[in-house]
């Protein structure tokens, strides 16, 4: 699909919308899924028919919009009556619409929502939409989450899907693609925030094998979006797999054209099926429009994507392991150097990045790098998409600027704690993070500020104690997740965190002493600094984070 015709199909599917003047859309991520959000869209498209509405009225199955808390969720638009005026000239039409949320719908709603499309809203199921939650954030990877049918290229191309991918490949050199992104600072969503712009760059310089290999894709050089999702609590990823299939799509077809890459792979756990279901739908329909294959938008360059799914194994996060899982071998780490950038898949130099990494690309390429690199702090760019969740009142998905405080994130966005009780501390970055106390509410989030804390940006998850939380409980539980997940390759991760976990257990039994304390402090340096790969060297994070701010909670529990 050349540029004309991917206008040709913006239009049309704009002037298909419009010809409807309300707009129901119903989350069916997983979320509401399990609340039987299907069954709503079933009773709505009924509903529509048997009150007449059908041919003025769209229901569309769309991604999550991000307040699970209050799910299943269904928002409804519909023309307001107003005539367009001067302010309106660079805005659009849909901002000419009034919007309702409703909340905790069942399909018995279906009748009193359609019924309130020439109506007042249905009062009881209606959620005001003038809050933090949604004032606050700024949503670039999010986007379309909420907006969009996820199983329909055709709605993703209205909504300017693929511009960036053409305007790539028919504007831009490769090297020309790269620099845009280094300039724009994004760096790596995945954990460590490392400099993505530079990644691209050292793979794109890497040279080939000189010698035929015989490897799974043939290629030379290889893509990887890493969706192995792993954190406890932690569901961006899955939750953008869901709603914005192809917008990951599109940033990795656009690395790969940057880096010289002919074969991509999305590494997604099984455990993520509607993921899977609908990013397969996304690859046969790229595929169908000429964005995947031989000759991507009529153009010279080649790419295609396949799907690996992994078992649930939280090590195969880790860059190398996941490499070796593809190969089709046991997901363990290997060490490093070679970095991947130089010899990964197969051999072959490797560019891996995570699925919000991926997001970014199209955006930063549709409206310029000066444009993400005004949004956040000097070294930290962008915006950062975080799963809220744990004693906090708006449990869910949120994206804001980086160095935005936590103060913000969890009482103005967050609505903080429910129930009355008293913030405790604030988990950032799963088992490779460390807990947050009430006096560092005021800091900024970024991945400088978070590494001066203890603890680190991770991938996003982040979960909010309230004071009835045992600190120590917190540490053993995290430990006993790595030392479950530990690959076992090398000693110190295998046996330390065992060891760790002993003594964690001494302690919130309150059998421990001094003794065992220091025993404790002394395992976590050896670890931290031993160990192979990063589930090894961050696993004693908690139990450091917990130490430094909640010592107490600790000594409290020792006999002597």
């Amino acid at each position: 699909m050349n540029l004309d015709e991917l206008n040709k199909t913006t239009l049309t599917e704009q002037q298909a919308q419009a010809k409807f003047q309300s707009h129901i859309h119903v989350c069916t991520g997983t979320a509401c899924a399990a609340l039987n959000s299907e069954g709503i869209v079933a009773a709505l498209k009924a509903e529509l028919v048997k009150q007449g509405q059908q041919k003025t009225c769209h229901v569309k199955s769309v991604g999550c919009p991000g307040l699970c808390a209050i799910g299943p969720l269904v928002q409804l638009t519909k023309d307001d009556g107003r005539q367009a005026t001067d302010d309106d000239a660079s805005s659009s039409a849909v901002q000419r619409l009034s919007s309702i949320l409703y909340q905790h719908v069942s399909p018995q709603d279906a009748s009193d929502i359609v019924a309130s499309l020439d109506a007042a809203p249905v009062e009881r199921l209606n959620y005001p939409t003038d809050q933090p939650f949604f004032t606050r954030q700024h949503k670039i990877v999010l986007e379309n989450c909420g907006e969009i049918d996820p199983e329909r290229i055709e709605d993703y191309i209205a909504h300017g899907g693929y511009s960036a991918l053409v305007k790539a490949l028919t504007e831009m050199t490769p090297a020309q693609v790269i620099e845009q992104i280094t300039q724009s600072g994004l760096r790596g969503r995945g954990g460590a925030g490392f400099p993505t712009g530079v990644k691209w760059a050292t793979v794109a310089k890497s040279p080939p094998p000189n010698v035929a290999r015989q490897n799974g894709g043939g290629a030379s050089k290889y893509v990887i979006c890493n969706g192995d999702e792993g954190d406890p609590g932690a569901f961006m990823d899955r939750s953008v797999m869901e709603g914005d299939p192809h917008r990951v799509i599109e940033g990795m077809i656009i690395a790969g054209y940057a880096v010289g890459a002919s074969k991509g792979y999305l590494y997604v756990r099984a455990e993520y099926p509607l993921a899977v279901k609908r990013l397969k739908t996304a690859i046969r329909h790229a595929e169908r429009n000429g964005f995947l294959g031989k000759s991507v938008c009529g153009t010279s360059f080649s790419f295609d994507i396949d799907i690996r799914l992994g078992a649930g194994a939280f090590v195969c996060g880790e860059e190398t392991a996941l490499m070796a899982s593809i190969e089709g071998n046991r997901g363990q780490p290997r060490p490093r150097p070679p970095f991947p950038a130089e010899s990964g898949l197969w051999g072959c130099p490797t560019l891996i990045n995570n699925v919000e990494t991926f997001a970014n690309i199209a955006p930063i390429l549709r409206k310029g790098a000066a444009w993400f690199a005004g949004i956040g702090t000097e070294k930290s760019k962008g915006t950062k998409v975080f799963a809220l969740v744990g004693q906090i009142t708006n449990s869910g998905l949120i994206e804001v600027p980086m160095g935005v405080s936590l103060r913000e994130i969890i009482f103005d966005i967050g609505g903080g704690i429910p129930g009355g009780r008293a913030f405790k501390a604030v988990q950032t970055g799963g088992p490779s993070g460390g807990c947050i106390p009430e006096p560092l509410l005021d800091m900024p989030v970024d991945y400088e500020s978070l590494n001066q804390a203890g603890t680190i940006m991770g991938s996003g998850g982040m979960i909010v104690m309230d004071d009835s939380t045992s600190m120590v409980d917190v540490a053993r539980y995290y430990m006993e997740f790595c030392m479950d997940e530990s690959c076992g390759k090398c000693v110190p991760c295998r046996v330390g965190t065992v060891q760790m976990h002993r003594l964690l257990t001494k302690f919130a039994e309150g059998n421990a002493t001094r003794a065992d304390m220091a025993k404790l402090e002394g395992l976590c340096d050896l670890v931290k600094n031993t160990s192979l790969c990063g589930l090894g060297q961050t696993a004693p994070n908690p139990v450091l984070s917990t130490l430094r701010y909640f010592r107490n909670e600790y000594e409290e529990k020792m006999t002597a």
